[in-house]
């Protein structure tokens, strides 16, 4: 069934939504730093976090996102949860590399990383990918909580509690916010990006994708990333140590604007690089993010949230035409959007290949189920419309992206 979103400007909320809004405003809620990583410490009964560094980041994303009038209680309560959380992994991913130093010796060798705009295939591709057993992948329960906290256990069926509070996540998700869950899911098995890792140190562009923070884009762009990269390769070390595997396959869309950062970190990296029409991006993003709002602020703008991501994806895919030749050209595939939807098999070979990484059976069959499993066929799917939802027309927003098309000759899609 497709779906049609029509009250992305005055959401007409459901008793739930309304319910979820209420109780976030009886809240009293404390989104100081200090509160923040003392929870942390008591969460985890450690005090040591390492460079403290981060938490001027910290503060940032606080002031910005947390005292903004026009956020909900239940939205400062959803920023100041994720807070927590990556207090907490900095805190005992510290503690298991101060018990562990070996940790650092890891090497991470020839990863397969995606590297593509948000709606242009590569949630696919990578959870196809992922699903061949030889490789290492970060599932989103994995990447909420890397590490074991001591002393729990598993419950009766062997299930990690981590992938237990994942899925209630997600439960919670798909009542409050239906259509968000349509459109990215994110149950607990579903293969994560691993920007997630670079969250303990209070980095990456993943706020915008929560908030509305151009302070903090501000900041994000004009800082060198590497030392965030760094952690987040520290990060993948530690994973690896705790569930091992010989290559990772990952993905961002981050990437396109921190090659050079990216390149440094893993300089033997196969890279996959997925094209899309970036009007077809944009309007599908924007009516992401502007639904999601009704459940974070106050007030909405649609033509708010799709100026910012006009902005924000003309940013990505300028810095990428632009650090492409970082790129060696041997380690280096491009795969259009149109050509993977009409041969998702084909592609998946082909990118495989590329990447020098054979296939036995139990793989080739793994790959198989997964592709069936995650046929869109019968499913429900959202309707975009950047002109009815936005007040745009594609040729307005295409023009300003001639470069990146006319670079990697990308297919129009959206008339």
């Amino acid at each position: 069934m497709k779906i049609r979103i029509s009250d992305l400007q005055n959401p007409q909320l459901s008793d739930l939504q309304f319910l979820a809004r209420d109780y976030g405003e009886t809240l009293s809620l404390d989104m100081s730093a200090e509160s923040i990583l003392e929870e942390a410490t008591t969460r985890t009964g450690l005090t040591d976090f390492g460079p403290t560094d981060f938490v001027a980041r910290l503060d940032m994303w606080l002031d910005e996102v947390g005292n903004d009038p026009d956020r909900l209680g239940i939205g400062r309560l959803s920023l100041r949860n994720s807070c927590l959380r990556y207090a907490s992994n900095r805190l005992l991913a510290h503690d298991l590399l101060r018990r562990h130093p070996e940790i650092h010796d890891i090497k991470i060798a020839r990863p397969i990383i995606i590297l593509g705009l948000p709606r242009t295939g590569t949630t696919h591709l990578l959870n196809v990918l992922s699903a061949d057993a030889h490789l290492r992948s970060l599932p989103l329960w994995e990447s909420y909580e890397p590490i074991p906290i001591a002393g729990e256990s598993s419950s009766a069926d062997g299930v990690d509690p981590r992938h237990q509070r994942c899925a209630k996540e997600w439960e919670q998700m798909q009542a409050v916010t239906p259509h968000v869950a349509l459109m990215h899911p994110m149950d607990p098995d579903h293969v994560h990006e691993e920007i997630e890792l670079m969250l303990p140190d209070f980095s990456s562009y993943n706020l915008e994708w929560v908030a509305r923070c151009p302070q903090w884009r501000d900041h994000y762009l004009s800082h060198d990333q590497q030392p965030h990269y760094d952690y987040m390769h520290t990060m993948l070390k530690v994973l690896t140590f705790l569930r091992p595997k010989n290559r990772w396959v990952l993905k961002s869309p981050q990437h396109f604007e921190q090659i050079g950062p990216l390149m440094k970190t893993f300089p033997d990296a196969c890279v996959v690089m997925t094209h899309r029409d970036p009007v077809s991006v944009i309007q599908s993003a924007a009516t992401m993010m502007t639904y999601a709002a009704r459940m974070a602020y106050r007030t909405i703008d649609p033509e708010w949230y799709i100026d910012y991501w006009t902005d924000r994806i003309e940013r990505l895919l300028t810095a990428a035409v632009r650090d492409v030749h970082l790129i060696p050209d041997r380690q280096r595939i491009d795969v259009q959007f149109d050509d993977f939807m009409a041969d998702d098999r084909g592609t998946i070979s082909r990118v495989f290949a590329f990447a020098g990484h054979s296939l036995d059976a139990s793989a080739q069959a793994q790959i198989e189920q997964s592709l069936t499993t995650r046929s869109r066929t019968g499913k429900d799917t959202v309707v975009y419309d950047v002109r009815a939802d936005f007040n745009r027309q594609p040729e307005q927003i295409r023009e300003r992206f001639s470069g990146y098309i006319d670079k990697f000759n990308v297919s129009l899609e959206v008339k």
